[in-house]
């Protein structure tokens, strides 16, 4: 994926405009509408690397799936859920989230969760690039796997908040 979108050296640490800028550039050369007229075999090759380009654009964008991706190249396995069990202050933290967005619906109560989720966000992805920066795998896995955690409460909030 780094090397279709020209992000050779495997850095946590992106430009995202750049990123963009490389994304549509490949996007204007394979989308499946250039391919219409073309022969059946050049339109499935047009599809197929649309849709790689997709993946990878998507995947580097995101904090989160970047660096599962940097890990996975590096030969590291992913954190598993319980890797977390140990920091007990950590899944206090996790809970009482959970439970404020178990609540009855409250606005005020979600813009205030929903503004705590993105600050950890932002902590956490300053902490995983120090850590990418430094090497430090074994951190980056852990502090990525708290990442997940609150990825998975940013997916139950956006839930709360869309109209039933």
């Amino acid at each position: 994926l780094t090397r279709l979108v020209s992000c050779s050296d495997r850095s946590f640490r992106i430009d995202a405009r750049q990123l963009q800028r490389r994304f549509r550039s490949l996007q204007r050369a394979v989308h499946p509408d250039r391919f219409g007229q073309r022969p059946p075999k050049e339109q499935y090759y047009s599809e197929q690397h649309s849709s790689l380009i997709n993946k990878a654009y998507q995947t580097l964008l995101n904090p989160l799936s970047r660096g599962l991706y940097l890990l996975e190249l590096s030969g590291v396995e992913p954190a598993q859920e319980t890797d977390c069990d140990a920091d007990s202050a950590f899944l206090m933290e996790i809970m009482e989230i959970n439970e404020k967005l178990a609540e009855p619906k409250n606005e005020d109560n979600l813009e205030e969760i929903e503004t705590l989720i993105k600050a950890k966000q932002e902590e956490l992805t300053r902490e995983v690039t120090a850590a990418f920066e430094r090497d430090d795998l074994q951190e980056a896995k852990k502090l990525l796997a708290k990442m997940k955690y609150f990825a998975n409460l940013e997916d139950k909030l956006k839930a709360k908040k869309i109209p039933s």
